[in-house]
């Protein structure tokens, strides 16, 4: 016993080391750089979505992503990364999915990754310790297999309370609606939140079943799609008889995975800025050579760096079983809020009128970590939360 203490401490303070980043992390997240810089996505996504800019005038948008890029990812193990070995994935840290996320986030590509890792750690927390662990595992097996898949959690009121699910159940038919589903268009099944009698169950459920009608939201982010799901006696895979437990457990993953998105947006749009800067002449001078432009270039490096040493923290401590991790990752997920909108708006404003036009790649940034801020909570409702574990 003495000696599984000892273990169990000694594991616990490796992961801490670092924030659980080493090497194996390092290499994978150069190569998911250069995979998705090589993919050039968003020259696609222009093509794609040219006279839908406009969520509220122009035509609706198509939910279109690299499906050949996907199959690539797929048979790279990235969908398999934090998949239990004995689903036949790697096993691995949320820091090992975060550093890929971080990436996706940098390349602002259009993919259902981050969200199929989001539903991955909350089938594994189902897994891990709930009675249905089977049930979860044989939709785990089909991630790995390359199956994508997002979290159906979410009511009108979009509360991440975990009773605010519109969805009821009974005799394991799913009755009423999911809102803000992320990267509908681009998923081939859900995890449900839903209520029976009282207690909250988790259900998975293929999007193509019979009774799932979706509607797609009119939103900013040219990258994702989001949309409502509405279930009318749909017939589901129940993977957790005790949801609420499950979804707490899994709470900070998703958050940290969000920071990582955001993280990644702000380094690209900090760098861009500063590399504009150096080009960009007024008064017969780089503009950055001025305070007025230096001072918060500076800031947002500063901003770039806070957020992403928060990710990493929050994401070493939840590999950790650490009793800090869910403060950590709403001190990450408010910290990571707070910085998109500042990056955001200095990198927007610091490009003049370029920066606001569809010629410049600025506003599409701009428009996902914005999006992104909102994602499970902004920054004054993160820190609200992160209250309670003081």
């Amino acid at each position: 016993m003495a000696q599984s203490q000892e273990h169990s401490q000694e594991h616990s303070q490796e992961q801490s080391k670092d924030f659980g980043f080493g090497e194996e992390q390092a290499l994978l997240k150069d190569q998911a750089r250069k995979f998705i810089e090589d993919k050039q996505p968003l020259l696609a996504l222009r093509a794609a979505t040219k006279g839908t800019e406009d969520p509220y005038h122009g035509g609706e948008r198509p939910g279109s992503f690299d499906v050949a890029a996907w199959h690539e990812m797929v048979a790279l193990g990235w969908t398999a990364l934090a998949v239990p070995e004995a689903a036949g994935g790697l096993g691995m840290s949320l820091v090992t999915a975060v550093a890929v996320a971080e990436e996706i986030g940098r390349g602002a590509m259009p993919t259902p990754l981050t969200s199929t890792l989001q539903s991955t750690f909350v089938l594994r927390q189902a897994s891990e310790q709930d009675a249905k662990s089977q049930q979860a595992i044989e939709w785990l097996k089909k991630i790995v297999e390359g199956s994508s898949a997002s979290l159906a959690i979410q009511g009108a009121s979009g509360s991440l309370e975990v009773d605010a699910t519109d969805i009821t159940v009974k005799n394991n038919k799913l009755n009423g609606v999911a809102y803000y589903v992320q990267d509908i268009q681009k998923v081939d099944f859900l995890v449900v939140s839903a209520k029976e009698a009282g207690h909250l169950k988790l259900f998975c459920v293929e999007l193509n079943a019979e009774g799932v009608d979706v509607s797609y939201d009119r939103i900013v982010d040219l990258t994702r799609d989001q949309g409502r799901v509405s279930f009318s006696d749909v017939t589901a895979t129940c993977i957790a008889e005790s949801g609420e437990d499950v979804l707490n457990g899994a709470l900070p993953a998703l958050l940290t995975l969000v920071s990582a998105d955001i993280s990644g947006g702000c380094e690209w749009l900090l760098q861009t800025t500063a590399a504009y800067a150096k080009v960009r002449t007024q008064f017969d001078r780089p503009i950055g050579f001025f305070q007025a432009v230096k001072h918060p270039i500076v800031n947002m490096m500063i901003a770039v760096d806070e957020s992403r040493s928060l990710t990493y923290a929050a994401a070493a401590a939840y590999d950790a079983d650490s009793d800090t991790c869910h403060r950590a990752a709403h001190f990450a997920k408010s910290n990571a809020s707070d910085s998109a909108e500042f990056c955001a708006n200095r990198a927007t404003q610091l490009h003049g009128g370029i920066g606001f036009t569809w010629e410049h790649d600025v506003q599409i940034y701009h428009k996902r970590v914005m999006h992104s801020q909102q994602l499970f909570g902004d920054g004054y409702w993160q820190r609200q939360m992160a209250a309670n574990y003081l």
